[in-house]
């Protein structure tokens, strides 16, 4: 099969920082789907991740990335009971095994969900890893209702326009949130809009005085899909006595948590991979939470954040999409669609 290896060392624009390479089919063991990859998304972990390996002529084995995809089933293990081949499925996946920037990958199926109907395989690709991501953080981190019992509470989400931003807006107005997001230039605070936000405001400036013109001198939970060091302070003063706050991002400094003490606050880590790397007994329910998901999403209670969509499928377009996150600017999801036919070249 083809597939995309990703080397370190050198910027994602650099000559051999991604490389078009043939290796054998993957084999599913008794639990896997193999999965023949339609589309896929990238996602800042997929930078991260990168920025760690070897560089190009380090004789490291080839490192897939990826872990945002929809496709369709083309093989099942002997234990798989919730999908057939022919399946058209969605799935985020597990960090410790290869990623979906390749023809075929294996996912276990517990963490696997059946795509919606109504949407593309692009369109489809941009919500597993940010939508799980989102959901597990507002609805099992903060404990907040998915179906409306704590309807107009306030949630401030930092980052609204990224991936995951996107669609917990979306999630959270569904669930009856009062939400302000951040966002700064102006298409990035019309992104939010689109998303559903009660309230934008300008993270380049002070929160506290843009919140208390809304008169909201606190909120109940905050949401930090953007720089926990940078917003620490900020959250710590933000927040309601008892309230809760979730972040994605790893620290780069000690955090401060006296700042909490005296209001009882509790902050939670968000990790989506979590479950599938350490094989929790209750990773099946990330296959539920897509399924979820789908049927939000075939309602037309929320809709796919793909807005960047490149074609066809090449180290080149990959270098592009890594240096779009990198950049720090992109809005919603970026999407990678079809392979290109025939050889590819390295990047």
């Amino acid at each position: 099969m083809k597939a995309i290896a990703a080397f370190g060392g050198v910027p994602c624009s650099a000559p051999g920082a991604f490389a078009l390479v043939e290796l054998p089919d993957p084999l599913p063991g008794p639990h896997d789907l193999l999965v023949r990859v339609e589309a896929w998304a990238v996602n800042p972990v997929d930078t991260k991740v990168r920025s760690g390996l070897p560089g190009p002529g380090a004789g490291a084995p080839p490192r897939l990335l990826g872990w945002d995809a929809a496709g369709v089933v083309e093989a099942i293990g002997d234990a798989v009971v919730r999908f057939v081949p022919g399946d058209r499925v969605w799935f985020a996946g597990d960090i410790s095994r290869p990623g979906c920037n390749a023809e075929r990958v294996l996912v276990e199926e517990a963490i696997c969900g059946h795509r919606p109907a109504n949407l593309s395989a692009a369109d489809a690709a941009a919500l597993p890893l940010t939508g799980l991501t989102a959901w597990e953080a507002l609805f099992e981190r903060l404990g907040l209702d998915p179906e409306g019992a704590d309807a107009g509470r306030s949630l401030l989400i930092l980052g609204g326009a990224g991936g995951v931003g996107s669609i917990a807006i979306q999630l959270a107005r569904r669930a009856g949130l009062m939400v302000i997001a951040t966002a700064s230039r102006p298409e990035s605070r019309a992104w939010c809009e689109r998303m559903g936000a009660s309230h934008v405001v300008d993270h380049r400036q002070p929160l506290a005085p843009q919140l208390a013109a809304l008169g909201l001198p606190e909120v109940d939970s905050i949401a930090n899909f953007s720089d926990t060091d940078a917003y620490w302070q900020a959250m710590a003063e933000l927040i309601r006595p008892q309230g809760a706050i979730v972040a994605i991002v790893a620290n780069r400094s000690p955090l401060d948590l006296n700042l909490l003490k005296a209001k009882s606050v509790s902050f939670h880590w968000e990790f989506m991979f979590t479950r599938p790397q350490f094989r929790t007994a209750d990773r099946g329910r990330q296959g539920e939470i897509l399924e979820r998901l789908a049927e939000l999403v075939q309602a037309g209670e929320i809709q796919s954040t793909a807005l960047t969509r490149l074609t066809p499928i090449t180290p080149t377009n990959l270098a592009t999409a890594h240096g779009l996150l990198e950049s720090g600017c992109a809005i919603g999801k970026i999407v990678l669609e079809g392979w290109e036919s025939g050889a590819g070249t390295a990047v």
